[in-house]
């Protein structure tokens, strides 16, 4: 029998009060960057101090991150070989910048540049240059005499210190921020040839790689000496700032992701607090493209902070450094990146204004989220669904084949949960332990290749534990070095044994088989009616089906091959394959445990192709993977992505309104209003509801608790809304 009980809506929701005892670091939400250029202390540039002050007072921000040097500096430095603007003269703009913060309240992060030198430093100073493999110094690719730095050598083990520790004493900061502070490229240098071979035992620095697969002992083991001499430098520069100024610290520049060259769960075990530097969308990248970075970088620092980096410019390859795109762009960008958890951090290159356009758009931004600072102190995401990013496997290829066969399965299945509003998080590969994969129900796993037995035996243990795994076509098939296996790590959980990879495929489709006594693969298919034939996609593994699963387990093939036969001439356009019992889709179930293994790679054709049918196949496997009522339940016509949060006294559903004609390619130029949305939220055991409130709109909810979840109806949602649900 349902209990109906209507909510109190009667007193405000007061924001919450300034925390100032917590560290400085998490004590700061909104961000503001002023990266100043040489050009700015010129007499008559146009460049203000005393403007950005003002402004940073108007929008409410409460942390700013300020040039200082390192490749130039904006301060009068007394560090040898520090190459100063050349406007400088005896002027301090960081200096004024500094003290204005100050006067705000602000929390100030200097920032620094160490992957290049001006030519009269190098000139001066040719033992800090990258070298190429034939010894030459490394110019940089797009400023005239300028030259890329050695990320190992004396400049980042001498001259940075140097200048970090001027800064520090001279200025009233409480941290370094360092930008592209790994290098550019791989360098040659003596003396990086001399640490290589003091590391390794008298090994040389192997060539760049120069085509796909699994790549060579050497190669594997430069990328590990070259990730653990740069997290080292890391290390040693926090350390050194720390013993200068004990609450200060290093803050290493970040872009993460499957794709990132370091890896990013040990960088952030060893930092307080991490920036996620993906500013804008550019080339095919969907507007949930911030929420994704978010994702990621939640996936490594858990409740540690992350601020959300945003640029007003247009970031293609081309570099327009000083445009400014469409208000509408702007606030969906932010709008999913404050959805998926991270702080707000705006950056402008020059100080000079150009083009004024963007300054009441971040400001109207702001001020929302001082206003709500309350409901954006999250701690913890209430999705029960992992969807795993694996740099270990995007190692296994060149950038260009990690893209198509790691980072676009991801993007598949994210797009999918997306368009099905159905709240998840990411979880790193390296962060599949017990405790860190406790909260889930079910783990995905898009075309995971590359996988150790350590890692395998942690997905096991989920299963065992009452998980479900979702796996895709070549996952586990390599070891963690991106050497192949011949056999799945995990063939036992997905009930096959690989026969060989087939690539490229032609006109190949998919027999959906709905009948037998489990009702699992009619809930599988229920998104899919009128066919039992759908097309397959272009790439998959050859597999046989394993010997039986046991007394407790059980396996169901719902799915089964179709191959492939000519389409051309027409004449000969006609299936040659009767067979139809190869799986292409097989439901395990192992006691409390599931397991759900695509043979195809269907995340990738989904990214690729946008089928409907393998939208429907993938979002039926996730709802046979959890057999549970969902947590929150959007329902209405559109694109939403939805996210939810628990903070200390309160809930927050954020739904971001993506339905529009430029979702999949930007910029957004125009918010179209979505149709009414039913949303139905799952109250935590043990919570009673005082008051439920939508931020956006500035109003109390008209919302009933019905069976213990509050139900509601929001009218219309026009960039973003956010349910906001106070506890008694």
């Amino acid at each position: 029998m349902s209990t109906v009980e209507s909510v109190s809506i009667t007193a405000a929701v007061a924001v919450g009060e300034e925390s100032t005892e917590l560290p400085w670091y998490d004590r700061a939400m909104r961000w503001a960057q002023l990266t100043m250029v040489g050009d700015d202390p010129r007499p008559g540039s146009g460049f203000d101090p005393e403007f950005w002050i003002d402004y940073m007072r108007d929008i409410r921000a409460d942390a700013a991150c300020l040039s200082a040097g390192g490749y130039m500096a904006f301060y009068p430095s007394d560090v040898e070989g520090h190459y100063r603007s050349p406007h400088l003269g005896d002027s301090d703009p960081f200096g004024a910048l500094v003290r204005g913060a100050r006067e705000l309240g602000l929390v100030v992060m200097a920032r620094i540049d160490s992957h290049a030198v001006h030519g009269t430093i190098a000139a001066q100073h040719p033992e800090w240059l990258s070298r190429s493999a034939d010894g030459e110094p490394q110019e940089h690719w797009s400023a005239p005499n300028v030259w890329l730095t050695c990320p190992f050598g004396p400049y980042a083990t001498e001259f940075v210190p140097k200048i970090n520790a001027e800064i520090l004493e001279r200025y009233d900061v409480d941290a370094i921020f360092a930008n592209r502070w790994t290098g550019e490229g791989r360098c040659f240098c003596e003396g990086c040839r001399t640490q290589y071979r003091e590391a390794t035992g008298g090994a040389e620095i192997p060539p760049l790689p120069t085509k796909n697969g699994g790549y060579t002992a050497e190669e594997i083991r430069y990328r590990q000496w070259w990730e653990r001499t740069l997290l080292g430098i890391a290390r040693t520069w926090d350390e050194q700032i720390r013993a200068i100024r004990p609450e200060a610290r290093f803050v290493p520049n970040s872009g993460g992701g499957a794709l990132s060259p370091l890896d990013m769960s040990a960088l952030a075990q060893q930092s307080d607090i991490l920036f996620a530097d993906k500013q804008a969308r550019s080339g095919l990248s969907p507007a949930f493209t911030s929420g994704r970075h978010a994702k990621e970088f939640r996936a490594v620092m858990g409740q540690k902070p992350v601020g959300g980096i945003f640029s007003m410019g247009i970031e293609e390859a081309h570099r327009w450094k000083d445009s400014v795109q469409v208000a509408e762009e702007i606030r969906m960008w932010v709008a999913s990146a404050t959805a998926n958890g991270v702080r707000a951090w705006f950056t402008k290159f020059a100080g000079t204004v150009h083009d004024s356009r963007w300054l009441d758009v971040v400001k109207d931004i702001y001020i929302w989220h001082a206003d709500n600072e309350k409901y954006l102190r999250n701690t913890h995401s209430i999705a029960d669904i992992g969807l795993v990013y694996s740099q270990q496997s995007a190692r296994a290829f060149d950038g260009e084949e990690s893209e198509r066969t790691v980072q676009r399965p991801i993007l598949g299945w994210y797009q999918m949960l997306i368009e099905a509003r159905m709240p998840f998080d990411m979880v790193h590969d390296h962060l599949l332990d017990g405790e860190s994969l406790a909260k889930y129900k079910v783990l995905i796993l898009p075309n995971t290749v590359a996988m150790s037995d350590r890692q395998a035996d942690q997905l096991r243990e989920f299963v065992a534990g009452g998980g479900t795994l979702v796996a895709t076509y070549r996952t586990s098939l390599l070891d963690e070095h991106g050497r192949e296996r011949g056999d799945f790590a995990l063939g036992d959980l997905f009930g096959v044994k690989a026969q060989g990879v087939r690539t490229d495929i032609s006109n190949s489709y998919l027999r959906l088989k709905r009948s037998g006594d489990d009702d699992s693969a009619a809930r599988v298919l229920r998104g899919i009616t009128g066919t039992d034939v759908v097309i397959n996609s272009a790439n998959r593994v050859d597999v046989t089906m394993r010997d039986g699963a046991g007394e407790e387990n059980s396996r169901v093939v719902p799915v089964a091959l179709i191959d492939s036969y000519p389409d051309l001439p027409m004449e000969d356009v006609y299936r040659r394959d009767t067979d139809e019992s190869t799986p292409q889709l097989v439901l395990s179930q192992f006691g409390a445990g599931r397991v759900a293994y695509f043979a195809n790679d269907i995340d990738r054709a989904f990214s690729d192709f946008l089928v409907q049918d393998h939208f429907e196949l993938m979002r039926g496997v996730i709802d046979w993977a959890r057999d549970a009522a969902e947590l929150v339940s959007v329902r209405g016509a559109g694109v939403i992505e939805v996210v939810a949060w628990e903070q200390s006294a309160s809930m927050t559903v954020h739904l971001v309104n993506m339905t529009n004609p430029r979702y999949l390619k930007g910029p957004i130029v125009e918010l179209l209003p979505s149709p009414e949305q039913f949303v139905s939220i799952a109250v935590p055991e043990g919570r009673g509801v005082e008051r439920v409130r939508l931020l956006r709109a500035g109003v109390e909810a008209d919302a009933l608790i019905v069976d213990g979840r509050v139900e509601l109806t929001i009218d219309s949602v026009l960039d973003f809304e956010v349910i906001a649900v106070d506890f008694d």
